[in-house]
């Protein structure tokens, strides 16, 4: 035998890795052996390997995934710098996420749980002008919600809005000053994968753009909040609301909806103003 190769344990302290480690990047031809010994199936490796384990266990301390590992490994620089762009993207979302759920936990931590007083209000039905996106989890709900706005007021329906009333208005006028009437529609069991709306209410004979979809907004009694705060924070007021509907036996419907008063483009996070709505049953469930 090669006196280059070494058997699997010895390449395993080598290249700082386990010998589990080692049989599985094997499997997924990250590492293959030099040779396997086709008795006994021993794994034998040289120590020029070595370069090769050590960068497969920096990637992974980096939190690279292994099947972007491979393409490093594979590819020229110029490649591998393109997928670990990627990873880099995908993990500074991930940060974003995790600094959203730490600036939530540490309002739970001054305020207490949920609280927020609650009153109920009747609502007209409304003809909105509605924009669907699909999120693909709770995390992912920001951004599907901006991505609805942005369709929404592209789709040609800004001039038809109507102005003042349900919660004051979003994004500064429309052409006959008014401002707009922006709601959110989210469902109130949130799963894997998420249906999200933004709806805009239209001027009485207006219609909306190409694409855009019409319809009526139920109206009814609705539980509904203000929260003041950044908009990834508005959970926790929702959840005040449905807390304080469960208390009293108060039956939903969905979806739970945002009316969003202040002008994020120039109103603070802290400050921003929010009606949290979700409608109730006609009766109280029974016990």
């Amino acid at each position: 035998m090669d006196e280059e190769l070494l058997p699997i344990g010895q390449f395993a302290r080598l290249g700082r890795l386990s010998v589990k480690q080692l049989r599985r990047y094997d499997e997924l031809g990250l590492l293959r052996p030099a040779y396997v010994d086709a008795d006994t199936g021993y794994r034998y490796y040289r120590a020029s390997q070595a370069r090769v384990a050590l960068s497969i266990g920096l990637l992974r301390s980096l939190d690279v995934p292994l099947p972007v590992v491979g393409e490093v490994l594979a590819g020229s620089p110029g490649e591998a710098g393109r997928v670990l762009a990627g990873v880099r993207d995908a993990l500074e979302v991930e940060l974003a996420r995790r600094r959203r759920t730490l600036a939530a936990l540490e309002r739970v931590m001054a305020r207490g749980l949920p609280s927020a007083p609650v009153r109920l209000v009747p609502q007209p039905a409304v003809r909105v002008a509605v924009v669907r996106e699909r999120a693909a989890g709770t995390e992912d709900i920001g951004r599907a919600t901006s991505a609805a706005v942005a369709r929404l007021m592209a789709g040609g329906v800004a001039g038809g809005v109507a102005g003042g009333g349900v919660g004051g208005g979003v994004g500064g006028g429309v052409a006959d000053g008014g401002p707009v009437r922006l709601v959110g529609l989210f469902p109130v069991d949130l799963g894997e994968v998420v249906d999200v709306a933004v709806a805009l209410v239209l001027r009485e004979g207006r219609s909306a753009g190409a694409g855009v979809e019409v319809r009526t907004l139920p109206g009814g009694v609705f539980a509904s909040a203000t929260h003041v705060g950044p908009y990834d924070q508005i959970s926790l007021t929702a959840h005040a609301v449905l807390a304080w509907c469960a208390e009293r036996r108060h039956g939903v419907r969905g979806p739970l909806r945002e009316v969003y008063v202040s002008d994020p483009a120039v109103t603070a996070p802290e400050e921003l103003v929010t009606k949290v709505m979700v409608c109730l049953e006609e009766e109280p469930q029974a016990g």
